[in-house]
């Protein structure tokens, strides 16, 4: 095989909380992570050698600062590949937008170079392997939905989450996951979400359990730091969604529909609304 194509597929979390700071500045989080089919597509060739990435999209870094880069050479090292690759990046996922899309562009060029240089590693190993590119990466070769304690990299994959409509909404800012962290203060936080029993209702199907379960305590930092979080949340709500929240540490909200026809309305008005939004619909995957 010299060319292999592989989808890296973003996710959002339906719960996110987080426990305690660790000694080495880490989050010690309970998380309900959720692949959805907004996804970026990746294809590799096989070279004589070295790694080289591209990308369609002109403001992403191709360096070795890419989580992707980090990972094709986290394998060639590991593997001690004879051969070099060659990265083509075809993104849509947005930049920094809380949906780990640098994680899952990551994830996927270690699932695709163990396939186009029939390395057959296990995906136990590459989760294991993953957690030194990023704390997300992990989930992002498990992929469906799961919870995940630790620092993100402890997965407890669970039953596929009902069926239902998802329209994500970026605005155009830009969070720093460090800022967000840094400025989380744990002692002001009164309300957490509850995982367990969200994991519950995932695990009985059903929808409105998980809808009132919904959560995400980096909202403290970030509503009181940009007011477009709680006020597009708010629009998503007034335009049918039965619930709504930020993904991850932002900026990304989130809205969830009961049918793809009233996910498609809202999503063109706010497009009308607001043509600096990068507004997606979409479905757990």
């Amino acid at each position: 095989m010299e060319e292999y194509r592989i989808k890296a597929h973003a996710k959002i979390n339906l719960g996110l909380d987080v426990i305690r700071r660790l000694p080495d500045g880490y989050h010690e989080v309970r998380m309900i992570m959720q692949s959805i089919g907004l996804c970026d597509e990746l294809t590799l060739h096989k070279t004589s050698g070295g790694i080289r990435l591209t990308s369609d999209h002109p403001d992403l870094s191709c360096g070795e600062d890419n989580l992707a880069f980090q990972a094709a050479k986290l394998m060639a090292d590991t593997f001690r590949l004879a051969e070099g690759v060659h990265i083509h990046l075809h993104k849509t996922i947005p930049i920094a937008a809380g949906m780990a899309g640098g994680s899952a562009d990551a994830a996927a060029v270690m699932k695709g170079i163990s396939r186009l240089f029939d390395l057959d590693v296990p995906m136990s190993r590459l989760m294991e392997l993953g957690t030194s590119v990023g704390a997300d990466v992990p989930f992002c070769i498990l992929g469906g939905t799961a919870l995940a304690e630790g620092i993100g990299e402890r997965l407890t994959p669970l039953t596929p989450a009902p069926d239902f409509y998802i329209l994500t909404a970026k605005p155009d800012i830009s969070i720093s996951t460090r800022f967000v962290y840094e400025n989380l203060d744990l002692s002001q936080i009164t309300r957490h979400p509850d995982i367990d029993g969200m994991v519950r209702s995932i695990e009985s199907g059903s929808l409105q359990g998980i809808l009132d379960r919904m959560g995400n305590v980096l909202e403290t930092v970030t509503a009181s730091s940009y007011p477009v979080i709680d006020a597009l949340k708010r629009r998503v709500r007034e335009l049918g969604a039965v619930n709504s929240l930020m993904s991850g540490s932002g900026p990304t909200v989130y809205g969830i529909f009961l049918s793809e026809q009233a996910a498609q309305f809202a999503c063109e008005q706010l497009r009308n609304e607001d043509p600096s939004l990068e507004l997606f619909v979409t479905t757990p995957t």
